[in-house]
């Protein structure tokens, strides 16, 4: 019998409590650290084989689209992902930005053990938080405070001293990714320059608020993940409710009957550069065309719309086959009580087939009914464990 519900009472000091949590977290984040180090340095060392690979064929651009193309299979066959073409292109990218930044004792193109390459797990991380320098980086030259996000947000700065000037300003305000690609959006570095009181915008910049994300959050890095072979990042959300939801929508929709099969969960997309990830992606076998879904939660806005708009586009020009049939976008946007679904379908489509995509769709009220039973579930099996 569960107790009665009344207010907490006030947690007493605990200094032993305190100074484990202080140790655990401490270890957490050198963790992190050392991951995102050792991946940075990674993919630095892989552009540095590729670019010497490239080289060899003189400069020749079919050459170097065979080489990554060829590349790119025969590492996604052994590691399953991470390496696309487009991630192989921006690791080249990365040592082309900063080839100067690691000595290597061994020459490009050469067979090396893993003694000869440098190993920053051994190197001493510096210690979280503000106050580095770009002049403290680790003996491998890359800063411990930077992921790989930080990085392709700072290649996209073409100049070398203005990026430089990020990177540095990055590791001394404790930035993380949006606040840098916020930076670099707004123009800091020419505003500085052009600033009567440069000094007072430095040093504002360098404290900014920081958002510390916990260790685990950190390690859901999709990139993360790759580089270390763990499942993609839906597996690891699926306590979340609206992961919990897009689970049970997948099953749903298989159980129709009405010819989809499954394609993908958390499909990514790179727009402008930016990286963006399709909840579920199926395929309709008999009317052959792809139907991708995102959920969102609270209330639909026109930039959920415009957004699924661009996947559909985007999603046609690259995955769809000659004779496919346009993507469908679905979009189901879940309130407090109740679930709003939105078809996203371009203006060109023929009025013939899109009553036969209709046809084959889940209705609105289908899939309001469906996703509410599993919120009702999801949410008494929490207070259920919470009254434990």
């Amino acid at each position: 019998m569960s107790k009665p519900k009344g207010k907490a009472p006030a947690a007493k000091p605990d200094p032993l409590f305190d100074r484990i949590v202080s140790i655990l977290e401490q270890a957490r984040g050198n963790v992190v650290r050392a991951v995102n180090t050792n991946m940075v340095l990674a993919y630095w060392l892989i552009g540095r084989e590729i670019v010497e690979e490239i080289q060899r064929g003189r400069g020749r651009a079919k050459y170097g689209e065979k080489v990554i193309e060829d590349l790119s299979a025969r590492l996604t066959t052994r590691y399953a992902q991470g390496f696309s073409v487009a991630n192989l292109q921006w690791f080249r990218k990365f040592y082309l930005a900063y080839r100067g930044r690691i000595t290597i004792p061994y020459p490009m193109g050469t067979e090396s053990t893993p003694s000869q390459i440098p190993c920053p797990a051994g190197m001493e991380l510096e210690p979280e938080g503000k106050g580095s320098t770009l002049g403290s980086r680790t003996s491998q030259g890359f800063s411990a405070q930077l992921s790989w996000s930080h990085y392709r947000a700072l290649m996209r700065v073409e100049n070398v001293e203005t990026r430089d000037f990020y990177e540095r300003e990055a590791i001394a305000g404790g930035w993380d990714k949006r606040t840098l690609e916020r930076q670099i959006q707004s123009f800091y570095y020419e505003r500085m320059l052009k600033s009567r009181k440069p000094d007072k915008m430095l040093a504002e910049g360098r404290n900014l608020p920081v958002v510390v994300a916990p260790a685990a959050d950190q390690l859901k890095n999709p990139y993360v993940l790759e580089f270390l072979g763990l499942p993609d990042a839906a597996a690891f959300h699926e306590s979340d409710l609206e992961r919990a939801i897009i689970t049970h929508l997948q099953r749903f929709l298989l159980e129709l009957g009405n010819g989809f099969a499954f394609v993908a969960r958390q499909k990514h997309l790179c727009i402008e550069e930016q990286d963006r990830y399709i909840d579920l992606v199926f395929y309709h076998c008999r009317l052959k065309f792809y139907l991708l879904i995102d959920l969102k939660v609270g209330e639909l806005t026109h930039g959920d719309v415009g957004q699924m708009d661009g996947y559909v586009r985007m999603y046609d020009g690259l995955f769809a086959a000659k004779d496919d049939n346009p993507t469908i976008g679905l979009i189901l946007c879940t309130e407090k009580n109740e679930t709003v679904a939105r078809y996203s379908v371009l203006n060109d489509r023929k009025q013939i087939f899109a009553s036969k995509y209709m046809l084959c769709l889940p209705t609105e009220e289908q899939l309001r009914l469906e996703v509410e039973k599993e919120r009702r579930l999801i949410e008494a099996a929490r207070e259920e464990v919470g009254h434990e």
